[in-house]
């Protein structure tokens, strides 16, 4: 396992037996950058930054082998690479190029203590690259390995030498952890991350933080009118759970009341609506929005947030079985809206219904933001990286793309229109169905729109959607997606 920190002292780099330099070529040639690397470097450091010719996609790297020479404590360092990520940067991505440096940093760590030094472009740069680094080193893995301990410690330089102020790198340092506690969570299979443990996960989260929390297992759904979740967990060895936490805020009456909904299907089958051989497995990251709710209240316990926040995380496994939801059941949702089954395989909609509704009902929540891994149309639509987000506020649409951007969890928004989609979940017997008539028909807003009619008035509350169907895995690793979205839209003071 490795161990990862984040320092804004100047001697991060003393002492270590590896060194890895990240950043724009016109970055790394800044003088400063090369002062903070062992005195040895310094004749062929010019020749290895004119050797790097970094891609759109890709990074560039040149390694330096140390013979003897020692850092400032008299201890050799070992080898130092400098990696080059391309300056090319479109207005849809995020400054510093988070995407190739996660993908850049995998695998460099076996042994020992390393470190790695960011050499930033702009301020700007540090929350997304901060949050990519700490992609890099997934926590979940049960491959044997012979190797000890690894520690890795991170370090920023800006222009002219400049750190990021100590309260900054605190920040990057309390997501960057929570990053990886989602992606652990969202790497685990069904059989060890059941809908029970995942509740003791959160159980536990509470207990850590001196969080209130609050469990309603099947029988107290059943007996709530949580038909949403009842249904799609029902077939399931071990039942279905709503788990609700609450930051109880430092700003007064007057601050916002948000909630976070999660969608966390610990395991989708498909259901009756059965998913084939190819599309089954991965199904273990259908809890990726939950995971990403809970650790973000971690990070608003820890930054000591000014909004009461409370987070909700819908738990069920989509299962098969004599007990399990048949198409053209009806069920009742918690808002009181009837739905026609129509297709099992889109329980999603169903438990966030449930979610968005008690948020509202239970918590008083004038801002909801539902996070889901809710539609394969969302990957055909924005793309592997960008979740897609539908709001009902424009207000808050915007804040939501640009903190994608500061983030690196990048988002962009699809219309929201409940005029033009509601036509597509028509029922002849209940409210709703639960499926669209029309595949054709804007799929991820369709589904949002789904989520959305269990919310009351459009101008009662102001509400989030998020589908991150995509961005929540990369290379089949999980990536603790959505948590820096949180901590950016709602985290971080104005005059920060």
């Amino acid at each position: 396992m490795i161990q990862l920190d984040y320092s804004n002292e100047p001697t991060a780099l003393h002492g270590v037996d590896q060194i890895v330099v990240i950043g724009t070529k016109a970055a790394l040639a800044r003088p400063e950058v090369l002062a903070e690397l062992p005195a040895g470097l310094a004749p062929t450091w010019g020749s290895m930054l004119e050797a790097l010719s970094p891609g759109d996609n890709l990074a560039a790297t040149s390694t330096w082998i140390a013979r003897g020479e020692g850092d400032a404590e008299g201890k050799a360092a070992t080898r130092v690479s400098v990696v080059a990520v391309s300056e090319r940067v479109s207005r849809h991505n995020a400054p510093g190029r988070p995407d190739v440096v996660a993908n850049a940093l995998k695998g460099r760590f076996t042994k020992g203590r390393g470190a790695v030094l960011v050499a930033l472009e702009r301020a700007e740069e540090l929350a997304a690259v901060g949050v990519a680094v700490a992609r890099a080193f997934p926590l979940y893995s049960k491959k044997k390995r012979s190797d000890g301990e690894v520690s890795v410690v991170v370090s920023f330089l800006a222009e002219g030498g400049a750190r990021p102020h100590d309260s900054e790198i605190a920040r990057v340092r309390a997501i960057a952890r929570a990053v990886r506690e989602a992606a652990r969570l969202t790497d685990m299979p069904a059989a060890e991350l059941s809908t029970e443990a995942f509740v003791a996960e959160a159980r536990a989260l509470a207990g850590e933080l001196g969080l209130e929390v609050t469990v309603l297992d099947k029988e107290a759904l059943a007996e709530r009118g949580l038909g949403g979740l009842v249904a799609v967990g029902q077939a399931a060895r071990r039942g279905p759970a709503l788990v609700h936490l609450r930051w109880p805020g430092r700003g007064g009456e007057g601050a916002d009341k948000v909630a976070w909904v999660g969608k966390g299907i610990v395991y989708d089958t498909g259901g009756l609506s059965l998913k084939g051989k190819l599309d089954m497995p991965g199904m273990k990251v259908d809890m990726g929005g939950a995971a990403a709710v809970l650790e973000a209240l971690r990070v608003a316990a820890e930054l000591g947030a000014e909004a009461r926040i409370d987070a909700i995380l819908c738990l069920a496994e989509n299962s098969v079985g004599p007990d399990a939801l048949r198409p053209d059941d009806v069920i009742t949702l918690y808002s009181g809206k009837t739905v026609e089954v129509n297709n099992t395989d889109a329980e999603g909609r169903l438990v966030l219904a449930d979610g968005v509704a008690y948020a509202v009902k239970d918590c008083g929540a004038n801002v909801v933001v539902d996070l889901a891994t809710l539609t394969g149309a969302q990957l055909m639509a924005t793309g592997k990286l960008h979740a897609a987000i539908v709001s009902n506020d424009e207000g808050l649409e915007a804040r939501a793309l640009a903190a994608g951007r500061r983030s690196g969890d990048l988002v962009f928004a699809l219309p929201y229109a409940p005029e033009l989609f509601r036509g597509e979940f028509h029922s002849q017997v209940a409210d709703l169905r639960n499926s669209v008539k029309d595949r054709m028909n804007a799929q991820s807003s369709c589904a949002a729109q789904f989520v959305a009619e269990s919310l009351p008035p459009a101008d009662a509350v102001r509400w989030l959607h998020v589908d991150m169907a995509g961005p929540v895995t990369v290379r089949d690793r999980a990536t603790g997606f959505g948590v820096a979205l949180l901590a950016e839209l709602f985290l971080r003071q104005p005059s920060t």
